[in-house]
């Protein structure tokens, strides 16, 4: 059984355990029931916690509230298999507050593309709300810019940084964020080429002993399972995929079409798309826990 795994922790108490094996729990993006049943399903059948994330684009398609009582049925099917749900990059304290106000775990404010003070007024502020909640919700902050969008890339995207451990410092002692995600040679989305920058693994740790906080790496697709491991070592206690999960859900589609061009029931065309995406999340669940 995975070192992580124990009935009846919070998320909180599952983060705290993550960081003490030195091991990363996975956060998995999903707009549509599909990718949730396959991760689901991977996080199951591997006995781990997982984290299912919705941006603010993937939330106005699901629903605010359908996406909570969503994940609400499935901890309910599997016995409270821990199954978190968190607000992913969001941009306003208007949407922080209409996550935790729905019921969301946790919630990720993203001022990456503001200054410095800036990201940390709001961050702040969307920290204080969630103390006043009436619930243990832990937010997330940002800082340095590594790209917006989940998709395929054709090269790096402008403006892309790196942060310094004193920025994360500043950052963290300022706003009383609980979990930071520093941008530390990741980018979001996948370049064409299938392989992203490596990363910076001496920075990583350097960051987290100097925070000893949980640290979360975003735009892993694409990053090889050496880097992932490295990262997951050193402080990375969650990690973040969205367009590999994008890309395995499409091409899944694709092909069934391909080979059954009449077919038109909805279930059955998607079916295929469960499966691989659970496949991959399979795949990155048994690297970030150590399972290979």
């Amino acid at each position: 059984m995975n070192p992580v795994f124990s009935n009846g922790l919070t998320y909180r108490q599952t983060i705290e355990h993550a960081r003490e094996h030195k091991i990363s729990i996975g956060h998995f993006n999903i707009s549509n029931l599909e990718a949730l049943k396959g991760i689901v399903q991977a996080a199951v059948n591997l006995n781990v916690p997982v984290i299912i994330g919705v941006s603010e684009g993937e939330r106005d398609f699901v629903g605010i509230k359908q996406i909570v009582a969503l994940v609400k049925a499935y901890r309910e099917q599997y016995r409270n298999h821990p199954i978190f749900l968190n607000a992913d990059h969001t941009y306003s304290f208007e949407r922080v507050k209409e996550a935790i106000d729905a019921g969301f775990d946790s919630v990720i404010i993203d001022g990456a593309k503001l200054s410095i003070d800036e990201n940390i007024l709001i961050a702040k502020k969307s920290v204080d709300y969630a103390k006043k909640c009436g619930r243990d919700v832990i937010v997330e902050g940002e800082i340095g810019y590594i790209g917006t969008s989940s998709k395929i890339l054709d090269e790096i995207p402008e403006g892309v940084s790196v942060t310094t451990v004193d920025e994360c410092k500043k950052f963290v002692e300022a706003t009383g964020v609980h979990m930071l995600a520093p941008a530390v040679g990741n980018v979001h989305g996948l370049l064409r080429s299938g392989v992203n920058p490596t990363l910076k693994i001496d920075l990583i740790k350097e960051i987290s002993e100097a925070l000893n906080m949980p640290l979360v790496l975003h735009g892993a697709s694409g990053i090889s399972s050496e880097d992932l491991e490295n990262a997951s070592q050193n402080g990375m206690t969650i990690v973040h995929y969205n367009t590999e999960l994008r890309i395995a859900f499409r091409d899944a589609v694709k092909k069934f079409l391909e080979k059954n061009p009449d077919e038109v029931a909805p279930y059955k065309i998607m079916a295929t798309s469960v499966d691989a995406v659970q496949r991959v999340v399979e795949e990155k669940l048994k690297i970030m826990n150590r399972m290979n």
